[in-house]
């Protein structure tokens, strides 16, 4: 398959994934109403994509490389077409979470297998450089078309058949367009690795949803202590595994810290706060979810206007990563006070600087993600990055509405949700700029 057209589909493919996490921006009223769900459920309405995402995102790296890129893609694809539909005719909110979870299970196959494909169509630095930068804004312009689409469809459901549709459609078009491409290391999938690591996204992420209702609750503590001995099973399962998701050695070099920071950085600090910031602007200023949707796409039409202009910037990606996250985090405070006012257009400064941030951070993850691996083991490289990038959104979504919703009535809790974030955010750009590259690194070594 040509070059441009393995680009355009793999780009097609990510921005409808990202179109079905975004949905719930502006439907999430609608949504919770139609499934009876709490306000302190809330969170898992938003959180079960991105739960499914970084859950698989390591392993799915892993065996695309090792069986190939496009066969794991296409199988995302595919899956992400019938759980999405699926997830319209759900009538509790178990049954969403788990449809939302199963969505980003898929989304992580076709997400970690996307660079590398773009990688293996486009082997020089400066096509890699124009395809990346490409693919990242595509990222944002499915941030952007996602709330809009759902908006102007009759109702949620019918929204998630129209983006489950499409995407069995793209699938069916990958099968007769897309070449095949792996670097196999031999040996056996990493299951024990997969089991422990999601086991502990879960624990981790049920402790934060919980926490809201009191923080010194023994579940929530058991949840935390479940937590952090899975991640030590996983360190311990990762050193003796000959075959790891994710090789510890890559932890030594900066590149690799710099692209891990900036994926972590950007969930906790940018998705968090514009994943739930559309559902207070809705309930504080009682606009439409079309409305709601303009609004927000000032935000993210900057951004992937911005994403597709990063690779003319005379600024290295580890540049760009702590310039976005400054801007966000400018952002952010310039927010403050906004929801109090009642008034949208006290919004709009703060978007539109938030905005410009968002399209650096998009346009430069992808990069340094292929950068920070050898090119064999892109999709792995693109695995790590985005796994940290959804474990910061599903930590991060669990944050903001525990703040937002601590006491106080929404305005102030979003205030202080937004002082988080902007903090977040400066420690993002501090995480980027701080691992420092030797001379003698030539750059990550893979254990074969």
């Amino acid at each position: 398959m040509h070059p441009r057209a393995t680009l355009a589909l793999v780009s097609a493919v990510t921005a409808v994934t990202l179109m079905n996490y975004t949905a719930p921006m502006v439907t999430l009223p609608q949504t919770a109403a139609a499934l009876h769900t709490p306000l302190s459920g809330q969170a898992w309405l938003l959180n079960g994509t991105p739960l499914g995402l970084a859950a698989l995102l390591l392993v799915a790296g892993s065996l695309a490389d090792d069986y190939g890129r496009r066969r794991v893609f296409l199988a995302g694809t595919l899956a992400l077409g019938l759980t999405t539909a699926l997830g319209a005719l759900t009538t509790s909110t178990w049954q969403f979470t788990l449809a939302r979870i199963a969505q980003g299970a898929a989304g992580a196959a076709l997400l970690a297998s996307a660079l590398g494909l773009i990688v293996h169509a486009f082997p020089s630095p400066r096509g890699r450089l124009h395809a990346t930068g490409v693919w990242g804004a595509f990222v944002s312009g499915g941030i952007a078309a996602g709330p809009l689409v759902a908006a102007a469809l009759p109702d949620w459901r019918t929204g998630y058949g129209v983006l489950g549709a499409t995407a069995l459609l793209l699938a069916a078009v990958g099968t007769r367009a897309l070449a095949e491409s792996r670097a196999p290391r031999g040996g056996r999938p990493d299951i024990p690795g997969a089991l422990t690591f999601g086991l502990a996204l879960v624990a981790l992420v049920a402790a934060l949803t919980l926490g809201r209702d009191g923080w010194l609750r023994t579940p929530v503590g058991l949840l935390l202590a479940a937590a952090a001995a899975l991640i030590a099973v996983f360190v311990a399962v990762e050193r003796r595994s000959g075959t790891p998701m994710i090789d510890l050695d890559l932890l030594r070099h900066p590149r690799f810290l710099a692209s891990s920071a900036g994926g972590l950085f950007t969930g906790l600090a940018v998705i968090a706060v514009f994943s739930y910031l559309p559902s207070v602007v809705q309930r504080t200023m009682h606009l439409s979810p079309p409305a709601t949707a303009g609004l927000l796409l000032l935000w993210s039409g900057l951004s992937f206007g911005v994403a597709l202009q990063v690779k003319r910037l005379p600024v290295p990606p580890r540049g760009q990563l702590a310039l976005g996250f400054a801007l966000h985090a400018a952002g952010a405070l310039t927010m403050l006070g906004a929801i109090g006012s009642g008034s949208w257009t006290r919004l709009l400064p703060g978007l539109i600087i938030g905005g410009l941030g968002s399209g650096l951070l998009n346009g430069a993850l992808p990069l340094l993600a292929v950068e920070s691996v050898p090119r064999e083991r892109a999709a792995m490289g693109s695995g790590a990055q985005q796994t940290l990038r959804y474990i910061g959104s599903s930590v991060g979504v669990a944050l903001t509405i525990a703040l937002a919703t601590s006491g106080g009535g929404l305005a102030h809790g979003m205030n202080l949700a937004l002082l988080v974030s902007a903090g977040l955010a400066t420690a993002g750009a501090i995480g980027v700029l701080a691992p420092r590259d030797r001379k003698q690194d030539a750059g990550p070594v893979i254990r074969r």
